[in-house]
């Protein structure tokens, strides 16, 4: 056993695909495969179940994965420690992030963050709220930013800073300037799909008000920011989003803001992180200048 056939096994893993994982590391399939064979023959188990093109982890492989990314990560560590006593830190940084931190606040911190260390590069993979957590707790992902505060024992949520929701509307949709809640859903809404952190926000500030999601127009949900604004856009409805997230379309008067009168719309974003990983150098690094952002 090598960390190079832990490497191949992990993304497979990750991946529950060989094909992917092909992708992902850049092995072809048969090699990959081997790998994989001479790990299974080495421990004398079975690591997938293969059913067609799918691949199901067995309980043993479940049980390695676990340590072989606690190995992987100790080599990282150690080439870090190294890294040290060279002039530049270096190093790779995969970041799971919603959508709200992760298109419109990450792309501005990770500018900031590439300015004082150059040799660390990084990728930022958007998705829900829901979905981040998950694989955060699965072990797929070191570190998160989300909108969302999902109950999850294996997940640690640090405050990152405060996010106001707005409702908007096209121009020509609504007149009026400010209005409570229980006017504003008397117009037809557009909502994000569920695991999204906005539709959580929006579910938990209705309710909070007394209003079942069942009673109010929905007049389509969608599965990304972008496309609930072109719905608004549109004059399809009246939508809560992150006030980030419509900053342009207010300044160039696309959206109307509509002040609701009974309730202040508040959220957090969330740093997130396995309680028992013990993060790499370089995810420290990142950790402590987004702190120091907040």
């Amino acid at each position: 056993m090598d960390i190079h056939q832990l490497k191949v096994f992990a993304s497979v893993f990750k991946n529950r695909s060989f094909s992917n994982a092909s992708e992902d590391i850049h092995l072809t399939q048969p090699t990959i495969s081997d790998h994989v064979k001479s790990l299974e023959e080495e421990l004398d188990c079975k690591l997938f179940d293969r059913l067609g093109r799918t691949i199901i982890p067995t309980k043993e492989a479940e049980a390695l994965y676990v340590h072989a990314t606690e190995i992987i990560e100790k080599i990282g560590n150690i080439k870090d420690a190294i890294g040290r006593f060279k002039k530049e830190i270096s190093g790779e940084l995969i970041i799971g992030a919603s959508t709200i931190p992760g298109t419109y606040l990450m792309p501005s911190i990770m500018a900031g963050f590439r300015k004082k260390y150059q040799a660390i590069s990084f990728q930022i993979l958007i998705a829900d709220s829901k979905e981040i957590i998950e694989k955060i707790a699965k072990h797929n992902l070191l570190i998160g930013i989300v909108g969302a505060k999902l109950t999850n024992s294996q997940v640690n949520y640090i405050p990152l800073m405060e996010d106001e929701l707005i409702a908007v509307s096209s121009l020509s949709l609504i007149d009026k300037d400010k209005m409570p809640l229980k006017d504003l859903v008397k117009y037809p809404m557009v909502l994000r799909e569920e695991g999204s952190g906005t539709r959580r926000e929006t579910e938990k500030i209705l309710e909070g008000k007394g209003i079942a999601l069942e009673n109010i127009k929905i007049a389509g949900i969608f599965g990304s920011t972008d496309a609930i604004k072109q719905a608004v856009k549109a004059g399809m409805g009246t939508a809560i989003l992150s006030r980030h997230s419509v900053k342009d379309e207010l300044t160039h008067r696309i959206f109307k803001k509509i002040k609701i009168t009974d309730i202040h719309m508040k959220r957090k974003f969330y740093i997130i992180t396995h309680k028992k990983r013990t993060l790499p150098a370089v995810y420290n690094l990142l950790l402590e200048y987004i702190k120091k952002k907040r």
